[in-house]
């Protein structure tokens, strides 16, 4: 009996998360996103003999006879993002650099490419040569070693790498590229993923450090298949508001060093500049007059320390529908305290309007902060102001309760850099800076009664 040789059936793959289906649906079983299924080539059958034995590219060594010096980070002249890679770039290393359009993704590689050692190849597939000659212009990022190609085809990329020999690789973006060898369209799940792929393997063989430039969908994740991420050794998040000069480079995935530090950058008309020290932006009257309203707290991001000026409005009484507007805090958590404040300490919030904000265009969500924002909020009903050089530590529970906070003793320290000489905190704080007053607080009720007038 002959048997009926199969037809192997077309498949339909995910490009956020790479899901693969047998049949097109509207919505990813996966991931939930609408519309991101696409056809894909139909897999090819298994084959069930065995591999044979190929020549090794190298004979295997002893772990202690590898060398370092090829693999240690290189300073890629931005002190800001050498700090996000753990000292700079690794020969051989793929970065993945994603962010919104627009935050200033393409500033920040061409302040890399200019301060880089050595000959930078800089492909844009999103704009012209003469358009990114420009901004080099207006942000002073133009010099000898610096070379533009306006490609977007993959083989003429690794001939202009053949002919240049750099000791640096951009792609702005992963997106736009395509090759030859597979089907699909550019931007597609099977291009994007080729192309990861066959620039990956040029920068281990050639021990060249490459950065990709990604997409992000509208929900802000790194458009693509979520393959991508594996695939390379660096993850970047850039983050910004469009209404804010503030830019942070926060690290998704590091192979080489740490995952949860932050960059922090002001975005300008010349150009993008590192910020070692950003409390200007994020401390709005700090060394000023007090005014009610207002409270200052050190939130964690990553492992990095930041001050953070919360300020909270209440006007009003006897509002039928109060308003409640909040801006860089959680909705719900300010509703919360909100709640607290009525029940446990007593400050009567339900027939005002309340607006709750933050300073500089900063995103506050961890409860560290609940403290200050009652404080400020308390301030802003009872118009006392809190002491200028006061900063506020702690997390608030149901009960009214203070409860402490991680990374305590480095908040401190932030704080005591800065010039803040007492700070209210949960109990038991443990060690302290030197010279810095400190007030444990066991329960918001206690410490809202020294900003309520008698």
């Amino acid at each position: 009996m002959t048997g009926r040789t199969r037809t192997p059936r077309s498949t339909y793959r995910c490009a956020d998360c790479g899901h693969q289906a047998a049949q097109w649906v509207g919505r990813c079983p996966s991931c939930q996103a609408w519309g991101t299924l696409e056809a894909a080539a139909a897999p090819a059958a298994a084959s069930r003999t065995r591999v044979a034995a190929g020549a090794p590219s190298a004979p295997a060594r002893r772990i202690g006879d590898v060398g370092l010096d090829i693999a240690r980070a290189r300073p890629t002249g931005v002190s800001e993002l050498d700090r996000v890679l753990g000292g700079g770039m690794i020969p051989g290393a793929v970065m993945l650099l994603a962010g919104e359009p627009g935050v200033g993704k393409s500033t920040l590689l061409l302040e890399v490419a200019a301060k880089a050692t050595g000959r930078v190849l800089y492909v844009t597939g999103e704009e012209s040569a003469g358009q990114v000659r420009l901004r080099a212009e207006r942000t002073g990022a133009v010099r000898d070693e610096l070379y533009l190609a306006a490609e977007s085809d993959l083989g003429a990329i690794v001939s202009h790498l053949d002919e240049l020999r750099p000791d640096l690789l951009v792609v702005d973006s992963v997106q736009t590229m395509s090759t030859s060898d597979v089907d699909g369209s550019p931007g597609g799940v099977t291009q994007t993923r080729a192309v990861t792929v066959a620039l990956t393997g040029l920068a281990k063989d050639r021990g060249l450090p490459v950065v990709l430039v990604g997409h992000v969908t509208k929900d802000g994740n790194i458009a693509g298949p979520r393959v991508l991420e594996h695939l390379v050794d660096v993850v970047l998040s850039f983050e910004g508001d469009r209404h804010s000069t503030l830019r942070m480079v926060r690290g998704v995935k590091n192979r080489f060093g740490p995952a949860d530090e932050v960059g922090c950058f002001e975005l300008r008309d010349s150009g993008i500049v590192g910020m070692p020290d950003p409390s200007g932006l994020f401390l709005a009257r700090f060394g000023g007059p007090p005014v009610p309203g207002t409270a200052v707290t050190v939130v964690m991001d990553g492992r990095r320390p930041l001050p953070a000026e919360l300020q909270a409005l209440v006007t009003g009484k006897d509002v039928p529908s109060p308003r409640r507007a909040v801006s860089g805090l959680d909705n719900a958590r300010v509703a919360m305290l909100l709640a607290v404040l009525e029940k446990r300490a007593g400050v009567r919030l339900h027939d005002a309007e309340v607006y709750a904000a933050t300073v500089g265009g900063m995103r506050v969500v961890e409860p560290a902060a609940d403290l200050a924002m009652a404080l400020a909020i308390t301030s802003a009903r009872t118009d006392v102001a809190l002491p200028s050089d006061v900063v506020v530590l702690g997390e608030i529970g149901l009960a009214g309760e203070v409860r402490r906070v991680t990374g305590l003793d480095r908040r401190l320290a932030e704080a005591a850099r800065l010039g803040f000489t007492h700070a209210l905190v949960p109990p038991d704080p443990g060690p302290t800076p030197p010279g810095m007053k400190i007030t444990q607080v066991h329960d918001v009720a206690t410490v809202v009664r020294t900003l309520t007038p008698r």
